[in-house]
């Protein structure tokens, strides 16, 4: 197996600080005191495919694009291409990761390279718009692409489930089918318009860990919503996530929030509109819950859209899940991927989910 393995060092950073993404908003990413998650998913991939094949053939990209990645996980990188300015006229820090300025262009570049040098696999580690990246590279080619998921927003088919899942499908799939790549617009996602865009057919490889698309819609949240504000409690905080289905919650609960950022609630007041990770470790009280719905055609509830719902936040809080019966309907199961795999292994297992005014459904978290 010769695995090609090109990292998005910036992807992702601006999810935990409210950003919904970072097209365009990687200083402010910074100046929030963003970090990059991209280098410890690829981390966490590189490691699970030397565990089940040591022998794998890497090539790979220059550093802050995965060369370094591949090296702690004991394997031995070709490099075949370099970014053309890694790191701009960023200031100098310990990490370098945290200073990249790598490009779209630098992307599709490696992508090139790998194709000369006669990969079988794409492996990148990013979001939807590194995707479309990787896809128009490969056009024409019958060389499969397959993301490790480390963006804010994932609506592409083209993902694992997790860095681990995706290390075992690249060492494992026997065949290919054709998968669709999402993008949104960043600017009009923020404002809280949702308008996927395919931007191109790739070849991925087939297995029971990779995620479906995104489906927009679902069934009548009236009497969910109704039901959830009648059985709130005093004194606890509820960190609300995004969706259309928190927001027929919020609405009921008496103000509009943000249609896909998390707001905080408790007692009748908003403690914050559109928070941040900091913002909502702030106004944790003594009890909380965190509220999620899950995508449809996918099942994430956690790890999708939402990473300001972060372990840190998690840890101190409970779960509920609230879904329409429609969306629950379409899917099989739950799944959750919060950066950490001890807390995602101690969140499987069944969970009643909220479907009515008082109706629950039993759902597994896998």
């Amino acid at each position: 197996m010769h695995v090609g393995v090109v990292v998005n060092p910036i992807a992702g950073m601006g999810g935990r600080v409210g950003l919904k993404g970072t097209d365009g908003k990687v200083q402010e990413a910074r100046e929030r005191g963003a970090e990059p998650r991209a280098p410890d998913r690829a981390r966490r991939a590189l490691s699970r495919l030397a565990e089940l094949d040591p022998d794998v053939r890497v090539s790979a990209v220059a550093d802050p694009m995965g060369e370094s990645l591949v090296r702690e996980a004991g394997l031995e990188p070709e490099v075949v291409a370099e970014p053309s300015d890694p790191f701009g006229d960023a200031p100098a820090e310990d990490d370098e990761y945290a200073r990249a300025e790598t490009s779209a262009g630098d992307t599709r570049r490696a992508v090139e390279a790998f194709l000369e040098a006669g990969v079988d696999l794409v492996l990148f580690v990013g979001g939807d718009g590194t995707a479309a990246d990787v896809a128009e590279a490969l056009e024409g080619t019958d060389t499969p692409m397959l993301g490790v998921p480390a963006g804010v927003k994932v609506y592409s088919s083209v993902f694992a489930v997790s860095p681990e899942d995706a290390a075992a499908v690249a060492v494992s799939f026997e065949r290919t089918e054709r998968r669709e790549v999402m993008d949104i617009d960043e600017d009009e996602y923020r404002e809280g318009e949702v308008n996927p865009e395919l931007r191109a057919i790739a070849r991925v490889p087939v297995a029971e860990d990779l995620q479906s698309s995104k489906q927009l819609g679902g069934g009548t949240v009236e009497s969910l919503a109704e039901g959830f504000a009648a059985d709130v409690e005093e004194g606890v905080t509820y960190v609300l996530g995004p969706g259309s289905t928190l927001g027929a919650i919020k609405e009921q609960l008496g103000f509009e929030g943000s249609p896909l950022g998390v707001d905080v609630w408790r007692d009748g007041e908003v403690l914050a509109r559109d928070a941040t990770e900091d913002e909502i470790l702030e106004c944790l009280g003594e009890r909380n819950v965190v509220v999620v719905t899950p995508i449809g055609g996918q099942g994430f509830v956690l790890g999708r859209g939402n990473p300001q719902l972060s372990p840190a936040v998690i840890q101190q809080s409970e779960l509920e899940v609230v879904a329409s019966r429609r969306k629950l309907d379409d899917l099989r199961v739950l799944r959750v991927d919060t950066d950490d795999p001890e807390l995602d292994e101690s969140l499987r297992g069944w969970i009643r989910v909220r479907v009515g005014a008082y109706e629950t459904r039993m759902m597994k978290i896998v």
